[in-house]
């Protein structure tokens, strides 16, 4: 992140534009403006506090379609491999209950896992990181701004919080760090109003009950394991292959073990409706594609996991000559992480590189030394 402020490069005109930003408040209000509260974005604007620059980090999370909301961490702390990992204990935990009877421990049966009270112990222990980043933002003195940003210009960002109170932020530099939020499959009647998502899933306060998990990516079948582990009916759906980019035979070693622990799959079907019932369980009909036949069963909660999309819409980027890929609407960026506008970075899931990527010398001899 250092080169950040070695970068002096300008796009044509664009020196223009910052005498317009700067002639507002006589020079940018901050050397570095981060958009976006996770991982990447939070690493970045401490690293630069650390070499004396004035930093500030914006970070607002949409509530998701069903409501759901969550604080300071972005979603690998909120949603995504944090609350996860602790249910995969959860679900370790229980098969440990199992073994130990083999092992001389007397457990009393039946074994009954509390969902509440589980999903309690993981969401204070989220609040809690949500309250040590901001913590650990105040210690290296970085403005935190609980704000949803957008570009006026390019130094300069609005902000606007959840009671539409209206900030405006100017910095010398601006990284993007907004990372993806998970699709809906809009085609599907009901997917929107009926299901969740992962951004939903660690947050709910009642046991899913029998589940069904749409799509083959890591992230359905890492809930649907835990689902299983903790004595769930779960059922993964899936169009095609599993774990479409990694390698098959271990993607097929993968779901025959967790055929084996009793997560049941759906393969070549595809939801073609969701619809509510009067017992408020989902009736989900889908199409089986080897056989061409129409099925149907119900199930208490339906969770989409059919991939992810960059957080990017909100950001008027076109308004500051940031080119985007217009297909993925990820960002593009070169190898230095710099967008289309020199000044501004972008970092993360939502970037997209398309250029050449220069390896180092150095680079190329750490490279050698590691493989011999």
């Amino acid at each position: 992140m250092a080169a950040l402020w070695w970068r002096r490069r300008r796009l044509p005109g664009a020196a223009g534009l910052c005498r317009t930003a700067r002639a507002l408040s006589g020079k940018p209000e901050y050397d570095l403006l981060v958009i976006g509260g996770g991982s990447g974005g939070l690493a970045c604007a401490k690293e630069a506090a650390q070499f004396g620059r004035k930093v500030a980090v914006l970070d607002y999370v949409e509530p998701s379609p069903q409501g759901t909301k969550w604080g300071l961490g972005g979603t690998c702390v909120n949603v995504g491999c944090i609350p996860k990992k602790l249910m995969h204990q959860a679900a370790l935990l229980g098969s440990a209950l199992k073994d130990a009877q083999r092992y001389g421990w007397n457990i009393a049966h039946p074994v009954h896992h509390n969902w509440s009270e589980m999903a309690q112990a993981v969401q204070n222990y989220v609040k809690s990181l949500n309250w040590g980043h901001r913590v650990q933002l105040q210690d290296k003195k970085v403005k935190y701004f609980n704000v949803k940003g957008s570009f006026s210009d390019p130094h300069t960002i609005r902000g606007l919080t959840k009671g539409g109170k209206e900030t405006i932020l100017t910095a010398e530099k601006i990284v993007i760090a907004t990372g993806g939020r998970p699709k809906y499959p809009t085609h599907v009647a009901g997917a929107l109003e009926y299901g969740i998502t992962s951004d939903d899933l660690f947050w709910l306060k009642e046991s899913p009950g029998k589940t069904l998990v749409v799509g083959a990516s890591y992230i359905s079948l890492e809930c649907a394991g835990f689902l299983t582990g903790i004595g769930l009916d779960t059922t993964v759906m899936m169009r095609s292959i599993p774990l479409r980019g990694f390698d098959q035979q271990m993607a097929s070693l993968v779901t025959e073990y967790m055929e084996s622990y009793g997560t049941k799959f759906l393969k070549k079907c595809i939801p073609t409706k969701v619809e509510k019932l009067e017992s408020n369980r989902l009736h989900v009909t889908w199409k089986n594609t080897d056989s061409g036949t129409e099925e149907a069963d119900s199930f208490d909660t339906v969770m989409w996991a059919v991939g992810r999309a960059p957080d990017t819409k909100a950001l008027n980027l076109e308004a500051v000559g940031v080119k985007t890929n217009s297909e993925t609407g990820k960002i593009i960026v070169d190898a230095s992480e710099a967008t289309s506008v020199p000044h501004i970075y972008a970092v993360g899931d939502i970037t997209e590189f398309t250029g050449e990527l220069r390896i180092s010398t150095l680079e190329l001899d750490i490279f050698d030394n590691v493989i011999i």
